[in-house]
């Protein structure tokens, strides 16, 4: 049981000096700390693993801001996920303006966070747009807003923090890259650091006075530390060599553009004055590189993050040759060095697709299908290639979760026009305006505005949703047989990586042998999708009338859950039900259901060979969505197929 103190003296919080573990966090912190130029750290990890204590803690060991009022602690700002861009960049003074009817700035959570802490929880699930107006001001240092009729600009130098969870979904990896430095966190495994971490904290809870008291020493230490840090930052000298050994480093890595360069400059120099030393040294370079190369790795929202270890060292003992290497004394005057380009993302595809195993019409496709209901099954093969596929966006406006894909009305997009609906926000202009029409009438010939309750206008905003798009794949020994999977997986991969970026949610479902199995539930976490699939069993039957019937329970069960997400079902298919009495009757019958209940499907034609039965066009019919054949399967004819589905 915590201690009862008299009077008003605020509970302190858990120092930063007492957290267990967690080297890597807390001194990416402390070199952002040192250097905000850096650009801010983006914490991934499971839940329960001290992000927020950490961040908080950080925030009492930042110098103090001195301004216009005298000397003040540096502040930790938090930006909910649901804040508005005015609440974030700041808008007109409102008050003021009705009050004075002189325009005026207010300035939002942003400069709020200057010479502090701004901390994003959960800033996988902000909207994109608000990261970027966050990462830009990281970046500059400032912020400027142009705005309703307000030209306004403000420094904000901060420490920006994003925390995340990966299995709630993933930042695109060109917000990724915007971010100084990423630490990947993990509860530790070893038994001892684990009982001392819940030691300290149930201290912590008893007394948290005391405990804190017992770690403010430390504190103190670390505080200064960076303190004296940051007096001899601009006098660290980063030499050309080690210059040298960043360039070969990020060369070796191939990231894309030269922020990576400057980061590893940066985040080396900040560890050069953190050891109070005067010069880069190669340690430094090497500290730099693990904090803020393997995000920037992942290019393709499927490729794994981080870096091997013995990656890395490989690439020291290369960046250590061409450190030693003297400039050339007749630089290219244009900056071609004539390296090859490298290979582009979308070549690797099209290699895997090229190979003599999954494209041989002598291979596996020459096999009989297995005879039904002996259960066989293999794994599934290479994936085709993979294409960019175009917008797949749902008719209409909806009202569903943030995203990239679909319009929507939004209380966070942008207003597109004032309505006199209450609960709508407030649109100030619009209401000005309705305002300014009634002074006449209202007597008022000079001084202030005399506004009215029915003066009130709401703001209609419009953003973009992400709808939940439901894969029904058919892995039966009839797609198998010929070797289909691999055009329909290199298809469905091609999707799913549009679904990542448009910010989707993604469910699978396998028809196989005697049922059809939900190999994975609605996620925002694509990348796990595509797992699923590439570890996809085929072979057997092909039962689609359950195939069809448990994507529209999916899809009733998530309506209840998320009312407002719009869902597609994408079935890819030869249409050769098989197992049980009628089975393409049943299938007919289940396809029905899912075109009553409104939801919006587009079949995929599988079929191939001189004998066609045409039962997956009937099977669009029946769904009441659109159809295209898998050889006509490019991403103009999928974006037309499911706009017509909607």
């Amino acid at each position: 049981m915590a201690v009862q103190r008299s009077g008003s003296v605020p509970e302190p919080g858990y120092p930063f000096s007492a957290i267990v573990g967690q080297d890597q966090l807390r001194l990416s912190l402390i070199l952002c700390a040192v250097h905000p130029g850096i650009g801010g750290v983006l914490v991934r990890g499971e839940k329960g693993t001290a992000k927020s204590t950490v961040v908080r803690a950080l925030a009492t060991l930042l110098p103090a801001v001195e301004d216009e009022n005298g000397s003040r602690p540096a502040k930790l700002v938090e930006l909910p996920v649901g804040a508005t861009e005015d609440r974030v960049v700041g808008s007109i003074d409102l008050e003021k303006v009705l009050r004075d009817g002189e325009r005026a700035f207010q300035p939002g959570l942003l400069a709020a966070a200057h010479r502090g802490v701004l901390y994003v929880d959960e800033v996988n699930l902000l909207h994109d747009h608000l990261v970027d107006v966050l990462l830009d001001a990281a970046a500059m240092g400032r912020v400027h807003v142009e705005r309703d009729g307000v030209s306004h600009s403000h420094p904000a130098q901060f420490v920006l923090v994003g925390t995340m969870n990966p299995e709630e979904g993933e930042l695109r990896p060109q917000l990724l890259d915007r971010f100084g430095l990423a630490v990947e966190v993990t509860a530790s495994r070893d038994v001892d650091v684990r009982m001392n971490v819940v030691r300290r904290r149930m201290n912590y809870e008893r007394d948290p006075h005391a405990f804190a008291a017992a770690y403010r020493d430390d504190d103190i230490a670390v505080a200064e530390q960076i303190l004296a840090a940051r007096k001899i930052l601009d006098d660290v000298v980063l030499s050309d060599k080690e210059l040298r050994r960043i360039a070969a480093l990020c060369a070796s890595f191939d990231v894309d553009g030269m922020r990576a360069d400057l980061v590893l400059a940066r985040t080396a120099s900040a560890h050069a004055a953190w050891r109070g030393a005067s010069d880069v040294a190669e340690e430094d370079v090497r500290i730099a590189a693990e904090l803020a190369l393997p995000h920037r790795r992942r290019r393709d929202p499927f490729d794994e993050p981080g870096i091997d270890d013995k990656q890395l060292d490989e690439a020291m003992r290369d960046a250590a040759e061409q450190a030693e290497q003297q400039p050339d004394p007749e630089p290219d005057p244009d900056g071609g060095g004539g390296a090859p380009e490298p290979e582009a993302p979308g070549d690797a595809s099209q290699s895997q697709s090229s190979d003599p195993q999954s494209s041989d019409p002598h291979g596996e496709s020459t096999q009989p299908p297995p005879p039904s209901g002996t259960g066989s099954e293999k794994q599934a093969g290479t994936p085709g290639a993979q294409f960019r596929a175009r917008l797949l966006e749902v008719p209409g406006v909806g009202e569903g979760a943030p995203g990239r894909r679909s319009r929507s009305r939004s209380s966070h997009g942008r207003s597109v026009r004032p309505t006199a609906e209450a609960g709508k926000g407030l649109h100030l202009v619009g209401t000005l305006f309705a305002a300014a029409e009634q002074q006449v009438v209202r007597g008022r010939t000079a001084g202030r505005l005399k506004l009215e309750p029915a003066d009130l206008r709401g703001a209609i905003k419009e953003g973009r949703e992400g709808n939940l798009i439901v894969f029904v794949v058919d892995a039966s020994g009839s797609m198998a047989a010929r070797d289909r999977l691999s055009a329909v997986t290199g298809a469905v991969l091609s999707l799913l990586r549009d679904a990542y970026q448009r910010r989707d949610k993604v469910a699978v479902i396998t028809v196989r042998g005697t049922e059809a199995e939900t190999v994975l539930p609605p996620t925002s976490s694509v990348d796990v999708a595509v797992t699923r699939l590439r570890n996809m069993k085929t072979g057997g039957r092909s039962p689609l009338a359950q195939g069809f019937l448990k994507a529209r329970d999916l899809v009733v069960r998530e309506r209840v859950r998320d009312p407002l997400r719009r869902a597609l079902v994408v079935a890819l298919t030869d249409g050769r039900a098989t197992g049980g009495t009628d089975p393409v009757g049943r299938a007919r019958i289940a396809a029905g259901r899912i075109a009553s209940d409104k939801i919006a499907s587009v079949v995929v034609d599988c079929e191939s060979g001189m004998v066609r039965l045409g039962l997956a066009a009937d099977f669009a019919a029946c769904l009441g969505g659109g159809y295209v054949a898998l050889a006509d399967l490019s991403a103009e004819q999928v974006a037309a197929v499911v706009r017509a589905a909607a």
